[in-house]
Formats: C-alpha cells, structure tokens, sequence
C-alpha cells in the first residue's frame, strides 16, 4: 500500500472539509454532523464516479471502514469525541486507506506536538506522563481509565483536552503539500 497523488477534486473537498471541521471545533468545541455526512457521501459518491487507480467505490468503503476501526474504541474509552471519529471516516472515505494511514499518521504527530505545548503552557505536562503511565496500566487490566480517574474522561470539566479537528486538519494539509511535492501523479 503506497501513497497516492488523490485527484484535484478530492484534495479541494478534504481542505474545505478539515478547515470548516478545525474552525466550528476551536469555536464550539463539536464537530456537526451534516458536514461529516456530507464528507462521507462525497468521498463515496466521487470516488466511485472518478473510478481511477486506487479512488474508486471500494477504496472510499475502505478507507472509511479502516478510519472508523480506528478511532470508535478510542471513542468507547471516552478519549475522543464522536465528531472526531465521524471527521477521519470522511477523511478516509475522500482518500483512501494507504493516504488515510499518513494523514492518521501526520495528525497524531503534529497533533501531540501541539498538545505537548497546551501541556507545557498550562503546567500540566508531568502530570499527564503520570496519566499516561496510568492508563496503560489500566488498559493492560482491561478496565476503563476513566473509571477511577475523573480527569481522564473527554467529557469531565477537570480533562484537559484539545479540539482534535484542530490536529486533522494540519495532519490533512500537511499530507496535500506532501503529495504534491512526493507523491506519483495518477
């Protein structure tokens, strides 16, 4: 599975859609619905119209799938929010499993370096180690960190979080720059 240049189209609609999903997430906090289903049917729709090397039907569905399988267990243990989940399938279902695995790839890191700045401004950092250690712990026990430990739920006022959108969206603009100075045309 290697990187693949997506086609002009499926670029401009992955930007519009994390860009829009970023703002409304640093605004409110959600990630509305309408635009993640309107993410997804547009992956699945032009995808199968395009029917081009590795952008078709199949890919969309898998991409997508791939995407869900990820993020929705990171969901079930209160560690990211439904819009979050709901964002990346469309993300995977525009581009693909092998694109989607790099802007998987790419958020998460750029992400965490975001997050580690959040940390580090709000004194927090060593105290997330710890919460990190902890919920290895409790994940290798099959128990839910958020059991014992209030801070460690999305949905506490005492969790530290950021808005995930945020960490798409550098992660997708930063694979579109990628593939259009690495990636193989189609």
């Amino acid at each position: 599975m290697s990187l693949t240049f997506p086609p002009v189209v499926l670029q401009v609609l992955l930007a519009a859609l994390v860009l829009v999903a970023a703002a409304t997430d640093l605004r409110s906090r959600r990630i509305p619905n309408w635009l993640t289903l309107a993410g997804v049917l547009a992956g699945i729709v032009l995808n199968s119209f395009l029917n081009v090397d590795r952008f078709n039907w199949r890919t969309a569905l898998l991409g997508l799938g791939l995407a869900f399988a990820v993020y929705f267990p990171l969901y079930l243990l209160r560690g990211m929010g439904a819009g979050d989940v709901k964002l990346m399938a469309a993300v995977g279902a525009l581009m693909g499993p092998a694109n989607w695995f790099a802007i998987f790839i790419l958020s998460n890191v750029l992400g965490g370096i975001a997050a580690v700045l959040i940390l580090l401004s709000k004194g927090r950092l060593w105290g997330t180690f710890r919460n990190v250690g902890y919920m290895l712990n409790e994940l290798l026990h099959f128990r839910p960190p958020y059991m014992r430990r209030e801070e460690l739920d999305l949905k506490s006022p005492k969790a530290t979080t950021m808005p995930h959108g945020v960490a798409i969206a550098m992660g997708s603009i930063s694979f579109l720059v990628a593939a259009w100075i690495w990636a193989p045309r189609v």
